[in-house]
């Protein structure tokens, strides 16, 4: 009785080690899945976001006074694709710069579309489109400097006219430089604020910026 009793003392820590070994390689098998999923995870979003911003939007800085007060030297916006826009008046965006013969990309806001006709009164500086004064809360100041396109211009069906906030510290379609914009040649539209630049009067960045740009 006691012989077998020592049996089974020396094959029960036996047995017991080969019930522990398989809890560890249970283990195993869910750490290496684990790491293969959230792998798999990271690629996908790495890839996700390259699409996004390769085909869907992409980040642009503005440089420069001509927005102010709605965006400032620094600001980073998120751009919308053109293929996604249907652009309107008072819609703010991106212009190549080839198009305007000038060094920088263009971030101005749209102030007609093709077919209307715009006129600008320098002495009052109000800016009219299709004979009807704008509403235009967004501006620095009112709109008093020509920069030799002759006024009232009608545009064509493909064609939009943009100008700054900054209405006298701007070069936009007022310019013979570059006039009327064809939509072919606009990237995008400015949709949201992401990261702002520091405000002159303070010199400080105010986060509360942050949000829709209007």
């Amino acid at each position: 009785m006691s012989e077998e009793k020592k049996e089974m003392d020396q094959v029960g820590p036996a047995e017991k080690s080969a019930e522990e070994e398989i809890p560890e390689e249970k283990q195993s098998d869910r750490l290496e899945n684990s790491i293969y999923d959230w792998a798999r995870s990271l690629i996908a979003a790495v890839v996700g976001v390259v699409l996004l911003f390769t085909f869907v939007a992409r980040l642009i800085g503005v440089s420069g006074p001509s927005m102010q007060n709605t965006l400032y030297t620094g600001d980073r916006i998120l751009v919308l694709n053109s293929m996604f826009c249907d652009f309107q008046p008072g819609d703010v965006v991106v212009v190549n710069a080839y198009n305007a013969q000038l060094d920088d990309t263009l971030v101005k806001r749209i102030i007609a579309v093709g077919g209307q006709t715009v006129d600008i009164d320098f002495v009052t500086g109000t800016v009219y489109v299709d004979g009807e004064p704008l509403d235009e809360p967004y501006i620095k100041e009112p709109t008093y400097t020509t920069d030799g396109t002759t006024f009232p211009l009608t545009l064509a069906e493909d064609e939009v006219f943009i100008m700054g906030d900054n209405r006298n510290h701007s070069t936009d379609s007022r310019s013979t430089q570059l006039g009327p914009v064809k939509e072919g040649y606009i990237q995008g539209k400015a949709i949201l604020l992401l990261f702002p630049g520091e405000t002159p009067d303070t010199e400080k960045r105010d986060w509360s910026r942050i949000g829709l740009i209007e």
